[in-house]
């Protein structure tokens, strides 16, 4: 059951009836669930999938009752959300007898923006400046008696986890619900020309507004910038649209004849001169509230932030950082991969043995042991030392605070694709693993740009994928040897393809969102944290038990069963030849014209499970083996691939379409599951797999030309 807007279906035998506003992560539901233990109700708002909460607390000295609604963390009430939508029309027309804001002390500057925006809403506001404690330690003092004479409001200060100043928030709570609003009060100065258009139209809009309680004042700024969802909102809460109002229509013909000649002449300009105007006066008012007793601090975030989210910088040092991490990967992973492979390979002859001793049938050992260990072994030895380094080094990012500003970095190029710019966070949870970033795009709030993340996450490539384009690129394309100079190059090319492949899906994305889902790109509030030193041994436990050992996990369960296929395929014969090399010579027709052969193809097919045992198939099928071999050096597998024709046209597709191709088996049934869609998982497999072959055929083709 939702939450009506109607005051008198929430108020139940309450005395008065509150709502609780403010910026996600500032202790709000900490507030929330201390003012109400276990007096709760939890629902979704009606129409939406966000979910609310209600509950209920007395306040001791008065014994008046409260009814208290907690209200969906947002940054702002511009309505470019559900949960802005949410919280805007309820702080309007939900008919509260006040609005508690939890600020974060921690970071008040930013909550103030908010505050100042309910503020000119309504006036009946109290201000609960949260983590007092933690700004403390932080070395940040707020004066919230100045902070309370700026404001024109109630003010507390609280550190609502050990329950302090909750006893004062709800005295002053009380106290605002009783009273009458202050007659006058700070308000937000939008300069002369904006200020004498609301001059022109607010006495219109009070008039046609008659007994609403939103600001005239505030409606007659979201008149001027357009805002036609809050307008339709307010038009169904008076039974009336004042826009139809002649006296209101002719004051707000005035009013934007009033603002021509300035630079306020269209919405959008409007819109963006009052949100810096809030901005400024939150700065104005943190400044003379606020004292920092150690400001180094908050200055070498700045320092770094125009370090890491400039113009000029930013993705240059993304781009590096990416190199560094792919570089360490490669260069720490080959020892261990090594010493992995030989231990489980080792092994099997331990398990052979057993199965002699007990007397298994030879074809049902073979089919185990020969078959699925082995396929799990080199699953295992080839995943998981890079996945052990991969995912600590992106979690030490992630753990700095740097991540977010990947996104801010990213957000025009996502926007201008027509996608959100949380894409680009899931497009970084796919380097690890496409099925964790598929889920991941559960972030994003708008259904459209949600799919547009999910069906494009595949062109960027997982960790399985790493092998096989490090071996080949290697291999033909940055030459066979040891050493750090090696490791780099091979850490450029990927860099290279990881690079070609954020082009694709910012391609693919502009496509989708032209044709098939169509829309424009929602806006949204990045919050960038504060840069922190790493725990690393928190780091190191996340990323190896939540991360590491869950991928490999899921790609052992789908690794397993595929060995069996495969072996049956290679161990049973029809005229001589077994069927996984009768199905490669069929395939190579088709095949050749991408680049490919047909053990290449059907490489590719085979290891539809799991990415990673794709070379050890190509070799068994081209050694006729009756079952996957590992190679012992690169230069034994150069030998093997040119012995069976590989040119650097060859290597070259072969990368090309290890980059875009189908997603794995795992990732597909995560878009089956996510999106509820058996369409949208088709269109998920195509994508990136056409696009590969285009790509191929384009190169093998033009290749060819200038070889003859």
């Amino acid at each position: 059951m939702g939450i009506t807007t109607r005051k008198s279906a929430v108020l139940q035998s309450s005395d008065f009836h509150i709502c609780l506003a403010g910026n996600p992560n500032v202790g709000k539901s900490t507030v929330f669930n201390a003012l109400t233990g276990m007096k709760q109700h939890t629902g979704n708002w009606p129409g939406k999938t966000v979910e609310n909460a209600s509950g209920r607390f007395t306040c001791k000295e008065t014994g008046h009752t409260f009814t208290i609604v907690d209200l969906p963390g947002t940054y702002s009430l511009l309505s470019s959300s559900a949960e802005e939508e949410i919280a805007r029309d309820y702080i309007c027309f939900g008919g509260a007898d006040a609005t508690v804001i939890v600020a974060d002390a921690t970071c008040l500057e930013r909550n103030l923006n908010l505050c100042l925006q309910i503020l000119e809403i309504s006036r009946k506001v109290v201000l609960c400046v949260n983590l007092l404690d933690e700004a403390k330690k932080k070395g940040i003092e707020i004066d919230l008696k100045k902070l309370s004479a700026l404001l024109g409001i109630p003010v507390v200060g609280t550190a609502a986890r050990s329950k302090k100043g909750l006893k004062e928030l709800i005295a002053a709570t009380d106290a605002a619900c009783a009273a009458h609003p202050p007659s006058s009060a700070p308000r937000v100065c939008y300069g002369d020309a904006l200020e004498s258009a609301l001059g022109l139209l607010t006495p219109a809009v009070a008039a046609a507004a008659g007994s609403a309680s939103v600001d005239p004042r505030w409606i007659s700024l979201k008149l001027l910038e357009g805002d036609g969802a809050l307008l339709n909102t307010l038009s169904a809460h008076l039974g009336r649209d004042i826009r139809e109002d002649a006296a209101v229509a002719e004051a707000l013909a005035g009013a934007r004849a009033a603002l021509a000649d300035s630079r306020l002449a269209t919405s959008d300009d409007i819109t963006a001169h009052s949100v810096l105007a809030i901005v400024s006066k939150s700065a104005e008012i943190y400044a003379s509230v606020a004292k920092t007793v150690c400001p180094g601090r908050a200055a070498r975030d700045r320092r770094l932030d125009k370090l890491f989210t400039s113009k000029a910088t930013g993705i240059p040092i993304m781009a590096g950082l990416l190199a560094l991490i792919l570089w360490l990967t490669i260069a720490g992973a080959n020892y261990p991969s090594a010493l992995l492979s030989r231990a489980l390979f080792s092994l099997e002859d331990t398990l052979m043995a057993l199965a002699e001793s007990v007397r298994l049938n030879a074809f049902v050992s073979g089919l185990l042991i020969t078959g699925m260990y082995r396929t799990v072994a080199w699953v295992v030895s080839v995943m998981l030392p890079p996945m052990a380094i991969f995912f600590p080094l992106f979690t030490l990012l992630e753990d700095a605070g740097y991540l977010p500003r990947i996104a801010f970095n990213m957000d025009k190029f996502f926007c201008s694709s027509g996608a959100h710019g949380k894409q680009a966070l899931t497009m970084c949870m796919g380097l690890g693993c496409n099925a964790c970033g598929v889920v991941g795009c559960r972030i994003i709030d708008s259904p459209r740009e949600r799919l547009i993340a999910i069906l494009t996450n595949a062109f960027v490539p997982c960790n399985g994928r790493f092998p096989t384009m490090i071996a080949v690129g290697s291999i033909f394309l940055v030459g066979v040897g040891a050493g750090w100079a090696r490791s780099l190059l091979s850490a450029l090319l990927l860099t290279g393809l990881l690079v070609l492949g954020v082009a694709a899906t910012l391609l693919c994305s502009r496509l989708l969102s032209k044709t098939v889902l169509r829309g424009e790109p929602s806006r949204f509030a990045l919050e960038l944290p504060p840069y922190r030193r790493p725990q690393i041994g928190r780091v190191i436990v996340r990323s190896i038990f939540s991360r590491t050992l869950f991928v490999l996990g899921r790609a052992v369960t789908v690794a397993a069963p595929a060995g069996i296929v495969i072996y049956l395929l290679a161990n049973c014969h029809v005229g001589g030849v077994s069927l996984i090399a009768a199905c490669a010579d069929f395939l190579t027709p088709f095949a050749s014209f991408f680049g490919f052969d047909g053990a290449i193809l059907l490489a590719f097919l085979l290891a539809f499970p799991a990415n990673e045992i794709l070379l050890p198939i190509i070799i068994m099928i081209y050694m006729s083996g009756g079952s996957m071999v590992d190679y012992a050096s690169l230069g034994e597998l150069r030998m093997i691939l040119s012995a069976n024709g590989w040119t650097a046209i060859t290597a070259v597709c072969v990368l090309i379409f290890s980059l875009f191709h189908f997603p794995c088996g795992t990732t597909v049934l995560t878009i089956a599951r996510e999106t509820k869609s058996a369409k949208w998982t088709l269109l998920a497999v195509l994508l990136p797999t056409l696009a590969g072959l285009a790509l191929c055929a384009v190169v093998n083709n033009v290749g060819l030309l200038f070889l003859r």
